[in-house]
């Protein structure tokens, strides 16, 4: 598949991320905020999905990843893109206009989606060098172009930035928002620093969480690089797998995906682990930034209240202060964890939709919805767990 854009840069659409070498790839930074700073967007964590079979045609992630060359064969700009033929994995639902369009005689699927699969990681979607506009602005202008020439019904951008929806609301897309909720590391010197920041009733509500998961016995440890062995990811997967299975219904990782960011990315991946007397019962899977620790998944195979909150919340505020982080960003949904001094922010996506009535009522829709996310986010925000006078 092939377009033209300006500047002399041609457009490419490949199905396999190892078509562009590693480098290439990683150099690519929407304002500096790819590349290593943002591990899901690294060819290895790319490359590690479609190694492990965890996306491809069976899994209905086809990729279809976007390249800008410029006439050396440079590459300049890229978009992580597939092909869906489900609104599975993605975190922000289309469900609802996937049905109204199939009623109304449309075919939704397949769609286009621009994304990091099974991961609502807010960050670029357009992956320019530098930070030059008009490559941008020929990227959004090549992905327009694949959407209209596949004939497909929609192009999706999920969790891009919100200067990016910006851009791409000017040709075209429509603008969404979400929320979600991270927590901001102002400087602490350590998690009492943290508590100390909190009302009275939610400092001593925390201490008394910890406190009972204390009294497990269970021994904590954060893991990375090489302390994460063979075991601990066979142990995590059975975790991943048994919540995977009741929530999500049916899991989307690979055993083999585990192994592969392990061992290409192992700077980048922190495990929390819990045992109880040497045999695994827990884990948290995170991925480091160079700025933020993202939480992405968990297990546990027995009941233990309030391990959740240790091992996905509360270990990850330490992990972030004591390495100096400026956020943890514990994925999606959960209004619970504002009390636990997560607060809401907003999240971004674009959509470009082919038919044009269909376009006009998703417009209407996404216009009265923004209103009401923003006025939910502005309540939330009055439910912050800290003390007035430090928020």
């Amino acid at each position: 598949m092939h377009a033209s854009a300006p500047r002399q840069l041609t457009a490419n659409v490949i199905d396999r991320i190892e078509a562009v070498p590693a480098a290439d790839w990683d150099a690519l930074s929407a304002r500096g905020g790819a590349g290593p700073d943002n591990p899901f967007l690294r060819h290895a964590f790319l490359k590690a999905l479609e190694d492990s079979g965890s996306v491809g045609r069976k899994t209905g992630w086809l990729p279809q990843h976007l390249i800008l060359s410029d006439e050396s064969g440079a590459v300049q700009a890229a978009a992580p893109m597939y092909v869906k033929g489900h609104s599975q994995g993605e975190y922000i639902f289309d469900h609802g206009w996937a049905d109204a369009f199939e009623r109304a005689g449309g075919q939704y699927y397949p769609k286009l989606q621009v994304a990091v699969p099974f991961t609502p990681v807010p960050g670029p979607r357009l992956l320019a060098r530098g930070n030059d506009a008009d490559v941008r602005e020929a990227l959004i202008g090549a992905l327009r172009s694949v959407a209209e020439q596949s004939k497909l019904s929609s192009l999706h951008v999920t969790f891009c930035t919100e200067d990016e929806a910006a851009a791409m609301g000017e040709a075209g897309f429509l603008h969404r928002i979400g929320v979600q909720y991270h927590f901001n590391n102002p400087g602490y010197g350590s998690f009492d620093d943290f508590l100390g920041a909190l009302s009275s009733r939610k400092r001593k509500s925390i201490r008394k969480e910890r406190e009972q998961v204390r009294e497990y016995g269970l021994t904590i440890r954060a893991l990375s690089g090489a302390e994460i062995t063979p075991r601990h990811w066979d142990a995590f997967f059975a975790f991943y797998m048994d919540t995977g299975g009741r929530k999500w219904g049916r899991p989307y990782l690979t055993r083999r995906f585990f192994d592969l960011i392990g061992s290409t990315m192992p700077e980048n991946v922190v495990l929390m682990f819990a045992e109880k007397d040497g045999d695994p019962v827990a884990g948290a899977l995170n991925l480091k930034g160079s700025d933020c620790l993202y939480g992405r998944n968990w297990g546990c195979l027995e009941e233990y209240r309030f391990l959740h909150f240790e091992l996905c919340y509360y270990q990850a505020i330490d992990y972030a202060i004591e390495h100096q982080l400026k956020r943890v960003e514990a994925g999606a949904q959960g209004e619970h964890k504002i009390q636990r001094g997560y607060l809401p922010v907003a999240t971004h996506s674009a959509h470009w939709i082919a038919e044009r009535s269909f376009r006009a009522a998703v417009a209407d829709y996404l216009e009265r919805e923004r209103r009401v996310i923003q006025q939910e986010i502005a309540g939330l925000a009055e439910l912050s767990p800290f003390r007035k006078a430090e928020c």
